[in-house]
């Protein structure tokens, strides 16, 4: 890390290194090792016998994927034993060949320094290994003599205190690499997205070089110079016989792939990281971030990256179902060329990437095509494909707001042929939960299109209108009444009257202002038909189905004691509306949704760990087994005939849930299930808003559960439900037995006229 800093010019050098070399060295010589240490009122070396690295916050999938770092300092403490040899000896080649030769202090490491740069040759570190460890941890890097001579007789006593390989291990984790790295295994995950133990040659090289100037010679803030250090890393390897001619040429050719975002860690579960991180800070305080807490998650990695995938594209479908809304924003250009590039680079650093969708500023534009710049100085060309989205922006008579012209900040993402398009990001809220039905850890959990843009999860924090997908609440609590899928209710035309609503007389209306006349209780909820389930909620009385809505976590105090209730009028998140359906997929049980599954130290103590049973008890049963089946039934039609008939296209017998779309389209939803995944998926603004006249949950959610569910049921085999004791098919539906024949209830709101139609299928 020291490269004869201390020496500025040839002449200002002779005049630094003379008395450096008159005193430290002549002290050094003169006196064995331990003497000279003696003389000085050296530290105490605790800190490093007993090594406690600040180490952050570390989140991981339950399947060992990292997804969250929190902490000043990026480290990853890595036992000298594990450190391949690979990496030591690209290091030892460039920063201190005669390591485990000298006693601390090499002489001739000093002497070759000091003629190097005297003669203007290549300038070589003076400092070993020893003496840079001694200096970060206790020195401080002003260029005094008193300092200096501190330094090496700190060397010495750490050479009689501590092996080779202690200090080369706490040096290998102590040292700056840059990107807030510390240590080569935070560097190797931060800069090449693999574990230290799995770097080639060439990446083991580009680490080596790093220590020299890490904030500057790095791949990532300065690529040609970070080549260049490697190549000289190499030629040293090669030098000291660590790689054969042929290893030589491959890793001067290797293409290293860094990560030029310098990320450490997969980004798709930002929103779960930081649940984790506030959990741990309530407990921990602090400490969180510098005791090397290792915080394992229940998530599932393959299903957490599907799950944000399919909302971000299916949140952008939507947006650009709706249109440009025009530029992002607008910079004026200088006219002078040269000064375009940086007033660029200003203006872009308010608006960071989203993932893919990148912000360019508009440099020309013709009616067919846009020439941009991006923020790392690139020029891009966007063509009659990639603009025809954006058109209306390009009309000699775009509106103000929608006209783009150069200086205007838009967004643009490339496709997997290297071609540019203009996009923009969306303005909607969204959320998708997924739960291990039988357990309650989840499985994905994404709280937006975007953390960095808002931190506000809604899968946890956003509480909204459930539209029709709380009827199947109502449904069930029909069930405990006698009612049956097969129960026939009066699809027409309904006012309540003022002594029935307790204010004004109400006249609930079916979304397509279609009425069918007498339909089964199982094709009113398929088709998600409102007066029908107005009908059924004033037949069981609306507090009995408010009273009834506890049972499967939801907050009563949330919901209206009407007939609005029936629907979805009150309020619920995302995660609980998971909760709740996931009662009647594992048969009648509540699940208390957990998220961490196991905390440990930096040594690897436990530090908690969950113990998730499967529910089973009957002391946890909410919900008759029977009502569960039953209603499963009836959320199984809703997928095969139903508002969620497109989910077929996942070629699956078992998927079952509910559509769900508040008034005026303010809120869309899907939640269902299948085996022992329960999931959910919501979409709306904020600051609520239509989300279109044409826009139901079928169109908005129930894509990104389809997406979602393909990848989790994944060679996975059907699942059917067992049917429990005491239900029966009766007539070709299911019914429970102690509401057989005259127990059970037939019809709701029909005569004689009307039942006997429905018999005969006229409607």
């Amino acid at each position: 890390m020291l490269y004869s800093s201390f020496l500025v010019t040839p002449a200002a050098s002779l005049r630094a290194i003379k008395p450096f070399c008159a005193a430290a060295l002549a002290l050094a010589l003169a006196l064995p090792g331990a003497q000279a240490a003696s003389m000085l009122d050296l530290p105490d070396l605790s800190a490093m016998v007993d090594y406690k690295p600040k180490t952050p916050l570390r989140v991981y999938t339950s399947d060992g994927v990292l997804i969250g770092e929190f902490g000043q300092e990026r480290r990853e403490f890595v036992a000298i034993k594990d450190i391949p040899l690979i990496q030591k000896q690209a290091l030892l080649a460039i920063e201190d060949s005669r390591f485990y030769e000298h006693g601390g202090v090499d002489f001739k490491g000093v002497a070759r320094a000091v003629i190097a740069d005297l003669t203007g040759g290549l300038k070589q570190g003076a400092s070993t290994i020893t003496m840079q460890v001694a200096r970060d941890f206790y020195l401080t890097k002003e260029k005094l003599l008193s300092r200096k001579i501190t330094e090496v007789m700190l060397a010495y006593k750490m050479e009689r205190t501590l092996t080779k390989d202690q200090i080369l291990e706490l040096y290998m984790n102590q040292v700056y690499l840059g990107q807030r790295a510390y240590g080569f295994s935070s560097a190797a995950r931060i800069y090449f997205g693999k574990a230290l133990k799995d770097v080639t040659i060439a990446q083991a090289a580009m680490l080596a070089g790093l220590p020299q100037a890490p904030s500057t010679v790095n791949p990532v803030s300065n690529p040609s110079r970070a080549k260049a250090r490697q190549m000289l890393v190499l030629k040293r390897m090669h030098y000291l016989k660590y790689i054969t001619d042929a290893q030589l040429k491959a890793a001067q050719t290797e293409d290293l792939r860094v990560r030029m975002d310098g990320q450490s860690y997969n980004n798709k579960a930002q929103y779960v990281a930081e649940m984790v991180r506030q959990s741990m800070v309530a407990q921990f305080k602090d400490d969180t971030y510098t005791r090397g807490i290792n915080v394992t998650t229940t998530l599932i990695s393959a299903e957490q990256d599907a799950a944000y995938d399919a909302l971000r594209r299916n949140v952008l479908a939507y947006d650009q179902r709706h249109g440009f809304r025009g530029p992002e924003g607008f910079v004026e250009l200088p006219k002078n060329s040269a000064e375009q590039p940086k007033a660029i680079e200003v203006a872009l650093q308010p608006h960071p990437a989203s993932d893919k969708l990148v912000a360019a500023v508009v440099l020309s534009v013709t009616p067919q095509s846009v020439r941009a710049a991006l923020a790392n100085g690139d020029t891009i060309d966007i063509g009659a494909d990639g603009v025809r989205w954006a058109a209306a922006g390009l009309s000699p008579k775009a509106a103000a707001p929608l006209k783009i012209k150069p200086g205007s900040i838009l967004r643009v993402v490339q496709d997997g042929k290297g071609r540019w398009s203009i996009s923009q990001l969306p303005n909607v809220g969204s959320a998708f939960v997924a739960l291990n039905n039988q357990t309650g850890a989840y499985r994905a959990l994404v709280g937006g299109f975007d953390f960095n843009a808002s931190q506000f999860n809604h899968a946890t924090q956003a509480w909204r209108q459930p539209g029709s997908s709380i009827k199947p609440f109502i449904y069930s609590a029909a069930l405990e009444k006698g009612y049956s899928p097969a129960t026939q209710v009066n699809d027409a035309p309904l006012t309540l009257t003022s002594a029935e609503t307790g204010g004004q007389p109400w006249s609930p209306q079916n979304d397509d202002d279609v009425y069918d006349g007498p339909i089964t209780l199982r094709r009113a909820l398929a088709v998600s038909k409102n007066v029908p389930a107005v009908r059924l909620l004033r037949a069981i009385t609306p507090q009995y189905a408010h009273d009834f809505l506890p049972r499967f976590g939801f907050d009563g105090a949330k919901h209206p004691v009407n007939y609005t209730l029936s629907l979805g009028t009150g309020s619920v998140t995302p995660l609980q509306m998971a909760g709740a359906y996931s009662v009647f997929a594992n048969g009648g049980f509540s699940v208390a949704p957990y998220l961490i599954q196991k905390v440990t130290d930096a040594r690897g103590a436990v530090l908690f760990e969950a113990k998730p049973v499967a529910v089973a008890q009957e002391t946890d049963r909410v919900l008759d087994a029977r009502n569960a089946f039953v209603t499963t039934s009836m959320l199984h039609e809703v997928t095969v005939s139903g508002t969620a008939a497109a989910s077929q296209k996942l070629g699956r017998p078992d998927l079952a849930g509910k559509t769900g779309t508040s008034s005026d389209a303010f809120d869309g939803w899907f939640a269902g299930f299948s085996g022992n995944c329960t999931a959910v998926a919501w979409m709306g603004y904020d600051e609520p808003q239509s989300l279109g006249s044409r826009e139901f949950g079928s169109t908005l959610a129930l894509p990104i559960w389809m997406d979602y569910m393909a990848v989790a049921l994944k060679g996975k085999p059907p699942y059917a439900m067992p049917q429990p004791a005491g239900v029966s098919q009766v007539q070709g539906d299911w019914e429970l037995d102690e509401f057989q024949g005259s127990a059970g209830v037939r019809s709701i709101d029909l005569d004689l006229l009307d039942r006997l139609k429905g018999l005969l299928g006229v409607h």
